[in-house]
């Protein structure tokens, strides 16, 4: 072996053992640790998740029938957990709904509702409340519901949609 080779070998090596040291103490020195609100976020303003869960084995959804029709929120509860979602028990609206679905989530789970409005392509209105607690997202499903999405029609809604939109009068957390 010529002292050429042996020259780089050596530089090589050296190299590997530096960006060894260097990548293990950026991590062992960070601290990113919780969620917390961004910079310039005033004091007092809900902090919101933007963060697209993994799947929907991250999201919790309750379903409420918003429709007179007899067990509308059970089937669609039974459609979500076929799907992979963490279901709650389904519930009946109060109030009568005559459009697709309607969204209702707080700043915890802004990005849970993107992905369930996936679901139902598009066509759910969302209602947004800055003081609920939690990162379940509420589904009131209405009379022009017909079904969910496929996989293939979900996958082209959240590329139409794009990423989760800053509520207004909340900050973005960065986690």
């Amino acid at each position: 072996m010529s002292f050429t080779r042996v020259r780089a070998l050596i530089l090589v090596g050296f190299l590997a053992v530096a960006a060894i040291v260097v990548v293990v103490l950026a991590v062992a020195r960070d601290s990113q640790g919780g969620v917390v609100a961004g910079p310039g976020c005033p004091a007092g303003a809900p902090v919101a998740s933007l963060r697209l869960p993994d799947g929907p084995p991250q999201v919790t959804v309750k379903v409420f029938n918003g429709t007179a029709t007899q067990g509308l929120g059970a089937g669609v509860s039974g459609a979500f957990a076929d799907r992979r979602f963490r279901v709650e028990k389904p519930a009946v609206s109060k109030k009568r709904f005559g459009d697709v679905a309607e969204l209702r989530y707080g700043p915890e789970a802004v990005g849970a509702a993107q992905l369930v409005q996936a679901y139902f392509l598009g066509k759910a209105t969302r209602a947004y409340d800055p003081g609920r607690k939690g990162a379940v997202v509420d589904v009131v499903v209405g009379a022009a519901y017909q079904r969910l999405g496929t996989f293939t029609e979900v996958n082209q809604s959240l590329g139409f949609l794009g990423e989760a939109k800053l509520p207004p009068g909340a900050c973005a957390a960065t986690a």
